[in-house]
């Protein structure tokens, strides 16, 4: 009998995206599609729990095909009434920081969609941990419209700089499509065991 790899086993991904209402309706379409795409597969999401923009798109996406949604929202924003109405749970924390632990350690990697300084501020955090061994699961770009190329190309700047080693390039994989997602996650083993023996550089 053969035993599936554990890295190989994703139950809960971490998304993070953006709120934005303006930007080009091709990100919210990216976002419903992930989330339509992860319910399929049997992978729950924990995200934000917002009602708008891509982040209420990758909800309502997973929701319509039968999917599980987790929200962590602080409460600050559940007072605006920001939070989505339909999730299958919604966790209330105290604040932004309480927000950022859950959404990681409840999930078994993460996925970034375009977004803002919020979004980029939670990925670097992930890759951060990455880099020092506190965080050891996949990370995935889906790089709609390419937007992420900008990023990638300062990240490899930071390499040729020596302010990162060439080997954290491989901290992250891109995706162009949200359907390209669960096989990426799939064949994503953890990240180096011997991570913080060379996380400076």
């Amino acid at each position: 009998m053969s035993v599936v790899p554990e890295q190989l086993i994703t139950r809960s991904v971490c998304v993070y995206c953006a709120s934005s209402r303006t930007s080009d309706p091709e990100y919210r379409q990216a976002a419903f599609t992930l989330g339509a795409v992860l319910a399929q597969q049997g992978i729950a999401i924990v995200y934000g729990g917002g009602a708008v923009g891509s982040m209420g798109a990758l909800a309502d996406g997973a929701l319509a095909h039968g999917g599980r949604v987790v929200g962590i929202l602080p409460r600050f924003m559940a007072d605006l009434e920001l939070g989505h109405k339909g999730l299958s749970e919604l966790k209330l924390v105290e604040d932004m920081r309480s927000r950022k632990h859950l959404m990681l350690t409840g999930s078994d990697a993460v996925i970034a969609l375009p977004g803002g300084s919020g979004t980029l501020e939670e990925l670097f955090e992930a890759l951060t941990l990455k880099r020092l061994g506190l965080y050891r699961r996949p990370v995935l770009l889906v790089n709609t419209r390419g937007y992420f190329a900008p990023l990638q190309a300062l990240l490899e700047h930071a390499v040729r700089e020596h302010f990162m080693d060439e080997r954290h390039l491989e901290m992250w994989q891109v995706v162009d499509r949200p359907e390209e997602v669960p096989t990426v996650l799939a064949r994503t083993p953890n990240w180096r065991a011997d991570a913080r023996s060379f996380a400076a550089v």
